[in-house]
């Protein structure tokens, strides 16, 4: 980072609202590449105006896009003397502080994903925190990964691939494939994907990396994986494929070895 960012960094933190600033994402992860932006968080206890946002980013940029909303409150900018883009988010300090009680002190599961916000949190570089609010945050999940927690993931997401008797993921896609729709078993693949990736990470009481080189972190960072797990998702993903439903077959017998 150069002076560059540290003059950005240092116009958010004149903002009242602003509790807390961090990095994350792949170039704190040390995955990132030539197409990697930096992700920079910004906790706020009330919203900043959009006006006042862009005021700052136009200092600084000539190709932004200020007060999107399609993934949650935030601005991307190119920033000019950097030449590399900022993803800026506006996160809530309340709704953050619950979504991390929820999930670590009170055991929710989610469809897929259960622990990617913790992952985002542990990973987090902390360049501004009044009154030390972020780190202690951080530092209350440096504990032993809750086994109620575990054995809620693993069962809530078992039962969405193929333990539900009606409308799991599996009873969807071989709807799907009946109506040869292409896009719905596609969605649905994603969707099995989401909570099959939740579990395994679960099992190995690990945090949930997010979207990205799922199969590659579980690899390096997994002991437990089920047998033929890369040979068996590539297999998945090629469609449409007459053998879908035998493969999901093989994918959830095979997760279910791991979990005896």
């Amino acid at each position: 980072m150069n002076d560059i960012f540290y003059r950005i960094i240092d116009e958010y933190k004149s903002f009242t609202e602003v509790k807390a600033i961090a990095i994350g994402g792949s170039g704190v992860n040390k995955t990132s590449d030539n197409l990697s932006d930096i992700d920079i968080y910004i906790f706020v206890e009330k919203d900043i105006a959009v006006c006042d946002r862009e005021n700052i980013i136009k200092l600084y940029s000539s190709k932004y896009e200020v007060g999107g909303e399609y993934f949650g409150s935030g601005d991307e900018i190119f920033v000019d003397k950097l030449d590399c883009q900022l993803d800026i988010m506006y996160w809530n300090t309340n709704w953050f502080n619950e979504t991390v009680n929820n999930v670590w002190f009170k055991y929710y599961p989610s469809n897929g994903y259960t622990t990617a916000f913790l992952f985002t949190l542990n990973n987090f570089q902390i360049i501004y925190d009044k009154n030390n609010w972020l780190k202690t945050l951080q530092q209350s999940i440096q504990t032993k990964y809750p086994p109620e927690l575990k054995q809620n993931i693993i069962k809530r997401n078992m039962m969405l691939i193929k333990n539900k008797p009606f409308a799991s993921y599996y009873e969807q896609i071989k709807k799907a494939i009946n109506r040869n729709d292409i896009v719905s078993i596609n969605h649905r693949i994603a969707s099995f994907l989401a909570s099959y990736f939740d579990i395994i990470f679960a099992v190995n009481e690990l945090l949930h990396p997010g979207e990205k080189r799922l199969v590659q972190y579980a690899k390096d960072n997994c002991k437990i994986l089920p047998d033929n797990f890369e040979e068996n998702i590539n297999k998945l993903l090629v469609q449409p494929n007459p053998e879908t439903l035998n493969i999901i077959n093989i994918i959830v017998e095979k997760l279910r070895k791991i979990l005896l």
